[in-house]
């Protein structure tokens, strides 16, 4: 969830590209280097330079590497399409016991990892026991056994029926039983579109094809991704430095030759996480305090919710890079159309007048029993969209008396304050996965940042099970339509509102002309990763 701000020299194109340390480019480097590396990409026509703005922790499957996408260096079992569907990948069939306990994949027969070993059924169950071992943000809690019942079969059984379990499979790269050691995740072997090449912490990865890919080799040879901020990334593509930069809304208005931009779809959406439990002096295992005793009051988090323009956000603070948020998964086949809510301010002064909840000192907050309804919204320093964000809804949430102080801050410093005070939060997956992990009573307020705000509901477990053990996505989708709203409560912002949602961004992507990044599926949170899942697909046109 975080970016680095600044990074020492990295290599693009055979030429070193020095970063400041205000995080901008240098302009003796810039203007040195650009013809050579124009020169170099018209001759070959088979590389890009790609800046995103998270470095990943590491390039190992079974310790999170493409969680939620898909980890270009390894194959997966199945691939999730943009049409939110499966197809087969190292799989060739799969099918399903009427139980909904027993697994069984056939593998494909002309898969080989880059070493020249060839990708086994034992193979895969090594990933995913690894996986399940590692605990990491992998779950596999729910998975007995992954056995090799012969070199292409791979049997898996689950402790319990779990609709989600392709899901979480697409994004599991297999990993080489031979070749797998501590420090794979820092020097992968796969059998994925492309090979790893070298990476240079906090700097740059470097990727070439794999020339013996049973999908077909990739247009695109050789890949450098650079991590960079925000701002840095904007000065490399106005250098001409990079092919496909990421940016934000508060910045990709700017207009570049020899660019455009696209704006793509996304799940990834920001809002206030807003503690539902009263301070009583509790702590979090880390010792992080648990509680806030105006935001733990319903009518202040839905009047909030209510008091907020979303549409005017997206437009103005946005840019028009984005559109209003309801809950974290708008427009999904499993999102409950019943959710969304219309502003209404005096809706929301009613709500609060209800509940006791008065001006009276003229000071244009409003209190009760001498507890003023003002608290503290913290973000990611550095994040200019965070901020934007939390700053237009906190003005918009004057005029109903409640007064949001707004601090950025760093990652560190909101692990122990995300428990007791409001949150600008990202979320976002294209996967029903994450409303679980989001709401399950379980998951509360542990030190991780799924449900920080202490979100309990018997009710909302009951649907979350029942979601989780559906054997149809008919019958899933119907559950996790209910976690929202069952007609009486749910977690929705007219339910028991533990988030406000306000937008969802669209991931604004500076491409050089002559360059297509194929069709992009939605992307989830994260304006990096999800941006090169899709790397096969690209090719320069021109």
């Amino acid at each position: 969830m975080n970016s680095r701000n600044c990074f020492a020299p990295f290599l693009t194109v055979g030429l070193i590209f020095t970063i400041t340390a205000c995080g901008t480019p240098s302009n003796a480097s810039l203007e040195s280097s650009t013809g050579i590396a124009e020169e170099a990409r018209t001759e070959a026509k088979d590389s890009v330079v790609i800046a995103i703005g998270s470095e990943p922790e590491t390039l190992d499957p079974t310790r999170g590497w493409g969680h939620g996408n898909s980890p270009i260096v390894q194959s997966t079992l199945v691939t999730y399409t943009s049409d939110l569907t499966f197809e087969n990948d190292l799989a060739s069939d799969y099918g399903l016991s009427d139980d909904g306990l027993t697994w069984t994949f056939t593998l494909r027969d002309d898969a080989y990892f880059t070493d020249g070993e060839k990708v086994t059924a034992s193979d895969a169950a090594f990933t995913l026991e690894t996986a399940k071992a590692a605990k990491g943000s992998v779950d596999l809690t729910y998975m007995e056994s992954a056995s090799a019942q012969d070199e292409q079969t791979l049997v898996v059984t689950l402790s319990k029926p779990t609709s989600i379990f392709l899901n979480t499979l697409a994004s599991i790269g297999i990993v080489p039983e031979h070749a797998y050691s501590e420090d794979y995740g820092l020097n992968p072997i796969g059998s994925g579109p492309y090979k790893f090449v070298e990476w240079s912490p906090q700097e740059q990865i470097i990727f070439t094809a794999n020339e013996d890919y049973y999908g077909g080799v990739p247009p695109i040879k050789n890949v450098t991704v650079v991590f960079m901020s925000e701002d840095a990334a904007l000065a490399a593509v106005q250098a001409g430095e990079v092919d496909v930069a990421y940016s934000t809304a508060t910045l990709g208005t700017t207009e570049v030759d020899g660019y455009h931009i696209e704006s793509i779809v996304s799940t990834d959406n920001r809002g206030f996480t807003l503690p539902v439990l009263p301070n009583e002096g509790k702590t979090t295992e880390s010792g992080a305090p648990i509680g806030n005793n105006v935001t733990c009051n319903l009518e202040i988090r839905q009047a909030i919710a209510y008091s907020i323009d979303r549409q005017i956000i997206a437009d103005e603070v946005l840019n028009g890079f984005g559109r209003p948020a309801y809950s974290e998964n708008d427009g999904m086949p499993w999102n409950n159309p019943e959710i969304v809510i219309e502003t209404n301010v005096a809706y929301a002064k009613q709500l609060l007048a209800n509940a006791g909840w008065v001006d009276t000192d003229g000071d244009g907050i409003v209190e009760k029993n001498g507890l003023k309804a003002e608290f503290s919204c913290i973000y990611p320093s550095g994040d200019s969209v965070r901020q934007a964000v939390a700053m237009a809804a906190a003005e918009q949430v004057k005029e109903i008396g409640i007064q949001i102080h707004v601090e950025g801050t760093s990652w560190d410093n909101i692990t122990q304050r995300m428990f007791s005070e409001a949150v600008m939060m990202g979320w976002g997956s294209s996967t029903p996965n994450e409303t679980y992990y989001l709401y399950r009573s379980s998951g509360a307020l542990l030190d991780d940042f799924y449900n920080p705000e202490g979100y309990m509901s018997d009710v909302t477990d009951g649907y979350l099970t029942a979601a989780m053990e559906a054997l149809t996505v008919d019958e899933a989708n119907e559950n996790w339509q209910k976690v929202q709203w069952d007609g009486a409560t749910g977690t929705a912002m007219k339910g028991e509102c533990p988030w406000v949602w306000i937008v969802n961004l669209d991931h604004v992507t500076y491409v050089r002309d002559g360059l297509s990044i194929g069709e992009q599926p939605i992307h989830g949170h994260g304006h990096g990763l999800p941006l090169i899942q899709n790397l096969s697909e690209w090719r320069w046109t021109e």
